[in-house]
């Protein structure tokens, strides 16, 4: 397990790399002058000055090569607008962020799963065509208009939650975005769920347990569910970092001072430094998630071997 993991983490290093490598191409080539459109003085002294202090005047190498320096010590580097840390601006926004997502997925976990796995019990029934219904109407539905829809019907019209803000962070003021945030994986982990069980449920050994009289329940919990899981783990880890990118758009609807609204505020500034650390700081979530997904494998199927 440790050399697996050891080997898994220096298999992270090059994706990292590679994502710092590109973001700073691609600011580096964009068009305009970043000086100019963070200072309303025209005078070309003080956009020199600024260049000056904020390193811009060196080569594009000489700038990879220190902000590579600055993260190998855990240091994002410093805003351009307000002359803070990004390390300190992204923690702030952090525990929203992760508020956000963890509720969002447990909504999707929660109703999905069950909803997908008592489908594919009794196909063709009256809840399995719900179900899909349901499903497909999910992955249809725009996460920006769902947002407007429930803000109109639950805060303006009923008056049952506020409408936007993070206000003291409980539970009335995550419910709309979590729900908007987690209703398209729900969709996801229903019909997975639902096609995952059907095909085990045709599985010889399944029905080699049931030939040796073991009773249904037994089949659907020691044979079904566990090498569902499996697959259902698979999803859940690419949409628990998916939602790191689409929680951009709930965040910015509902006011939502997470990860997401800096990522957005900052590419609107041009504030290089900060759209650089969120960048990263999601991209490293999403490995950080998946290298977990990997561990859990073995624990929920002990065939699964690490060598």
């Amino acid at each position: 397990m440790l050399s697996f993991l050891i080997r898994r983490l220096l298999q992270t290093v090059p994706t990292v790399l590679a994502v710092v490598l590109l973001i700073f191409v691609l600011f580096s080539v964009v068009p305009g002058s970043i000086v100019s459109s963070m200072s309303d003085d025209s005078d070309p002294q003080v956009e020199l000055r600024m260049k000056k202090q904020l390193g811009l005047d060196d080569p594009v190498y000489v700038r990879f090569g220190a902000y590579i320096a600055k993260l190998a010590t855990g240091d994002f580097g410093t805003s351009f607008r307000t002359r803070e840390p990004v390390t300190t601006m992204i923690a702030k926004r952090a525990w929203p962020t992760l508020q956000l997502i963890f509720a969002a997925m447990a909504f999707a976990i929660l109703i999905g799963v069950p909803l997908g796995f008592i489908a594919a019990l009794k196909p063709g029934g009256i809840v399995d065509t719900l179900a899909m219904v349901v499903a497909v109407s999910g992955l249809s539905i725009a996460k920006f208009w769902l947002g407007l829809v429930l803000m109109y019907l639950f805060a303006l019209k009923l008056g049952w939650l506020p409408s936007f803000g993070y206000g003291d962070g409980g539970l009335k003021y995550l419910l709309l975005p979590a729900v908007t945030l987690g209703v398209s994986p729900m969709a996801l982990f229903a019909r997975t769920t639902r096609a995952a069980v059907l095909e085990i449920m045709t599985a010889d050994f399944v029905r080699t347990a049931r030939s040796k009289g073991m009773s249904e329940i037994r089949v659907v919990k020691w044979h079904v569910m566990r090498n569902a899981l499996v697959i259902i783990l698979t999803t859940v880890g690419l949409q628990f970092g998916g939602l790191m990118g689409q929680a951009v758009v709930v965040e910015k609807l509902f006011s939502w001072p997470g990860i997401g609204s800096l990522l957005v505020d900052s590419v609107l500034q041009r504030d290089i430094p900060a759209v650089q650390g969120s960048i990263l700081v999601v991209v490293m979530a999403f490995l950080a998630i998946n290298l977990l997904i990997d561990v859990l494998y073995g624990v929920i199927d002990p065939r699964i071997r690490y060598a």
